[in-house]
């Protein structure tokens, strides 16, 4: 169930690689559409726009986490590409230990702290009760958030990225399944929706778990595995906290975007929710991509195999800027449409602004596929502090944007916040590939 990828087509490994990514991740933004379209049409604009309002906090915690369980997983990718088998076990063994640390600290944390984070966000008095029902359902579940974020990365860090796709779709068959039950039959409002993507994400987690138990040997980890050691545990986070703090650090800038959006009114922020949804089903391929080349730059940077990592990233842009110029047709012509997916036909006003929204993000989908394939090699090849100023540049531009341009010049300029972020990022993540490259040339990795 592994897969080598310091050797052959560069082209055709990060597409094999990265297509079943983009299933899993496609079908994930699906159910999640499902989520806004259940809320959206049986509850109400209000629980719409409840749900949206707490996508930034989300996006910071969640992101963080997941973030974290993805940076654990590049020194097994790169103690997988140089072979040492020992090594892999005992980052495992060590990864345990963190994961379950992480999960205690964030969901005592956060859950203590979300209503006074929604306040400080002026999220409308309208709808803050539904957006803390919400988000705290969402808290109370990161130890299901990092149990299969973790073993999924592990797996795609061995080069399997099908496995953790097959079990994120029958988890997904079950959160649909779920919303509809807890909203409608036992009507527990935003919550529901909250719950069942709980528990789904908690089953994919352990069927990983039970997948690796029984087909991944390499992952099988002893006693004396799961002894605390300090190289790895330095590595590990050294590794993972930057990652999850480039996420975070990201999330900063959403969240001062969020707060400008929500001092618009609630039909701005259901507007913003809605295009975001659909802005997020196209934006599959693009973290697909980035996760395909972390894995690629992680195995091929322990192989020493640097004369391959150029041809994974020319492999990853053109892949990234031909998907990106088909998403923008399709989204010109069948973005209104799609609206009606997640408010009636009579809300005129939110159809026009959301799909404005989408077709000025989608313009500046080329620079969104850079950000995704330059900064998820970078990380794999094992500079993640580097790459994670990426994150830096996208909280400035989006932080500018929300505290001076949104608030003065209104809806149009919370539009191009994200577009600017990615042009801000990519020029200083082009500027870090080839320092980088220019470290691996002279010292080997």
């Amino acid at each position: 169930m592994t897969k080598d990828m310091t050797s052959g087509s560069p082209m055709k490994l990060v597409l094999h690689f990265a297509i079943p990514l983009m299933f899993g991740n496609l079908f994930q933004q699906f159910y999640s559409m499902v989520d806004t379209v259940i809320v959206g049409r049986f509850l109400g604009t209000s629980a719409l726009a409840a749900v949206g309002s707490t996508g930034s906090i989300n996006f910071l915690i969640v992101g963080f986490c997941i973030g974290v369980c993805s940076g654990f997983s590049i020194p097994v990718a790169q103690s997988f590409g140089s072979k040492s088998f020992e090594d892999l076990r005992r980052f495992v063994g060590n990864i345990l230990w963190l994961a379950v640390g992480f999960s205690l600290l964030f969901t005592v944390a956060t859950v203590a702290l979300c209503r006074p984070i929604l306040e400080w966000m002026d999220t409308p008095a309208d709808i803050i009760g539904d957006a803390y029902n919400y988000i705290v359902v969402i808290f109370l579940g990161i130890p299901t958030i990092i149990l299969y974020n973790a073993l999924a990365s592990l797996l795609r860090a061995l080069g399997d990225s099908r496995t953790p796709v097959v079990f994120l779709v029958v988890a997904s068959l079950l959160n649909i399944a779920l919303d509809l039950f807890l909203i409608l039959v036992i009507p527990m409002g935003v919550a529901g929706a909250a719950w069942a993507t709980v528990i789904s994400q908690g089953i994919s987690g352990l069927a990983c778990l039970g997948f690796i138990w029984k087909k991944v040997p390499a992952l099988h980890i002893s006693r004396d595995d799961l002894r605390l050691r300090g190289f790895y545990l330095r590595r590990l986070l050294g590794m993972g906290v930057p990652m999850g703090l480039q996420t975070s650090i990201t999330a900063i800038g959403s969240i001062l975007l969020q707060a400008s959006v929500n001092g618009l009114g609630s039909v701005a922020v259901a507007s913003v929710t809605a295009a975001n949804k659909l802005n997020q089903l196209f934006g599959c391929v693009f973290d697909a991509l980035g996760v395909s080349m972390s894995t690629y730059g992680g195995q091929n940077i322990g192989a020493r195999r640097a004369e391959r990592i150029f041809p994974g990233l020319r492999a990853g842009m053109v892949i990234g800027s031909v998907y990106s110029v088909l998403a923008l047709l399709l989204i010109l012509f069948f973005g209104r449409p799609m609206m009606l997916l997640f408010v009636d036909s009579s809300e005129t006003v939110i159809i026009g602004q959301a799909y404005q929204f989408m077709v000025i993000q989608a313009a500046f989908f080329i620079p969104l596929a850079g950000v995704n394939v330059i900064r998820l090699l970078v990380q794999g090849m094992g500079y993640s502090k580097l790459a994670m100023f990426a994150g830096v540049f996208e909280m400035i531009a989006r932080g500018a944007f929300g505290l001076f341009l949104v608030p003065r010049f209104g809806f149009l300029l919370a539009c191009f916040a994200s577009p600017m972020a990615w042009l801000l990022a990519d020029a200083f993540l082009i500027f870090a590939y080839c320092r980088v490259m220019r470290h691996v040339r002279q010292f080997g990795r």
